[in-house]
């Protein structure tokens, strides 16, 4: 597998994997608006849940990157034999991954949520979403298995496909359970956990179909019956993954904090954030998108030899992602009030009104975001994950300390409070660069 570097090769690559590697994010973002038009308390507690939920996710994502990572280095070594052992151990360690991650759901949530939550209203209706929204870790888990294989041998259309039909199930059924709409039971909050499932699940199928009828992928070998489980490709991966699933936890942990820190101040500060998490997260899509492309390109030219091409092929991703995100976030900066009625408008607009300053600093985030997050997973393609792992978490401690100072000591504003991520992002571009510069992880083996 040989990968061409030009600015269409990079978008045709990453561009499908936009929407497979913000899944999580797509579902957080529809069940939001329906929930929005619940109720405000609705609209708070999924703010707060969605970020624990999505740090469940990202543990499963992130594990799935290393198999991703090892597979593009096989592919590009021209070894289908060994993508698909690769392949078989990745979805063996996710299902049982998936397993553990079901149990502290269903069993620790309580406590968990215990320890952030102050109002008993988001503390109910937390657990309400979590205790259906948990089954959805199975297809998820095994579904970013397939999602890895896909975009580690760079054939990634069919990821967009199922994307859109998972969005597409999502919106539906929200509609049906939360509201009682199509003869279904008005369920709220509850009901967006069952429909986002369910839709979950129905891609996860969709996705199964398709491999089953792919014959391009055949050569691969990916549903043999293996004499024994590949525990060496196993470790590897855990040994690639489990910095970048710590740096995960870690990064997610952190927000999960910086929404009990905002909770602390009320739930209409708390609703504030969240609609400006949305925005957030649905213009951070391109980002996620080439940088996960980033991790395969990157992988296939160390793989070729072509360690020096690394440092100017991750710029060339940058300029692009860059570009794209300016794009979509100058209407929102421009005209906020326009771009978001159709989703969040109501005859009170003030919510809008009040989250407006904030959407500045946000504007900010995500320029320093689309290009610090290409060169972060262009140091995870190299093998360094370890020294990923230092970095974020120093950067986490600090972003951490700065926003419990300006809310608790100094009662600063939420514009000051998510100033924060701009220091974080910064300091992860700053260290990421430095380190792929000077040339340290050359000898790293994958």
């Amino acid at each position: 597998m040989k990968l061409s570097t030009t600015y269409k090769d990079i978008f045709s690559l990453s561009g499908p994997i936009m929407l497979g590697s913000a899944v999580q994010q797509i579902i957080v973002l529809t069940d939001g608006v329906f929930l929005y038009h619940k109720s405000e308390a609705d609209f708070g507690a999924i703010g707060f849940v969605s970020v624990f939920y999505l740090m469940i996710a990202a543990i499963g994502y992130n594990f799935s990157k290393g198999g991703q990572i090892m597979i593009a280095r096989r592919a590009g070594e021209n070894n289908p034999t060994k993508v698909g052992e690769v392949f078989q151990a990745m979805l063996f360690f996710e299902f049982f991954l998936a397993i553990i991650l079901f149990l502290i759901m269903q069993y620790g949530g309580y406590y968990i949520f215990s320890i952030f939550a102050n109002s008993d209203v988001i503390f109910y209706k937390s657990l309400e979403y979590l205790e259906f929204r948990s089954y959805g870790v199975f297809f998820s888990y095994v579904g970013l298995s397939f999602i890895a294989l896909y975009t580690g041998i760079a054939r990634t259309k069919f990821i967009l496909i199922d994307s859109l039909f998972l969005a597409l199930s999502n919106v539906f059924l929200n509609y049906g359970f939360i509201f009682g709409n199509f003869g279904l039971p008005e369920l709220g909050i509850q009901g967006a956990g069952i429909a986002s499932t369910i839709s979950e699940g129905f891609a996860f199928m969709l996705f199964l179909i398709y491999i089953m009828f792919d014959k391009k992928i055949r050569k691969f070998k990916l549903f043999s019956i293996p004499k024994i489980i590949d525990f060496d490709a196993i470790r590897t991966q855990i040994k690639i993954s489990s910095p970048v699933v710590v740096q995960a936890v870690v990064g997610f942990g952190s927000w999960f904090a910086f929404f009990g820190i905002i909770e602390n101040l009320g739930e209409r500060p708390l609703a504030i954030t969240n609609l400006v998490r949305m925005v957030y997260l649905t213009l951070s899509i391109p980002t996620w998108g080439f940088a996960s492309g980033a991790n395969t390109m990157i992988s296939n030219y160390i793989a070729l030899g072509k360690k020096e091409q690394v440092v100017p092929l991750l710029w060339k991703i940058s300029k692009i992602c860059l570009t794209w995100t300016c794009i979509m976030l100058l209407p929102v900066l421009l005209f906020p009030k326009m771009i978001l009625y159709p989703l969040f408008g109501k005859q009170d607009m003030s919510l809008i009104i009040e989250a407006q300053p904030i959407f500045y600093v946000m504007g900010v985030i995500l320029i320093l975001f689309s290009v610090s997050a290409v060169f972060f997973n262009g140091l995870a393609a190299t093998g360094a994950t370890a020294f990923g792992l230092i970095i974020q978490t120093i950067s986490v401690v600090l972003y951490l300390i700065y926003v419990y100072f300006v809310i608790e000591v100094l009662q600063g504003g939420l514009g000051w409070a998510w100033a924060s991520e701009i220091f974080y992002w910064l300091i992860i571009f700053v260290v990421s660069y430095w380190f792929l510069k000077t040339k340290r992880w050359h000898d790293l083996k994958v």
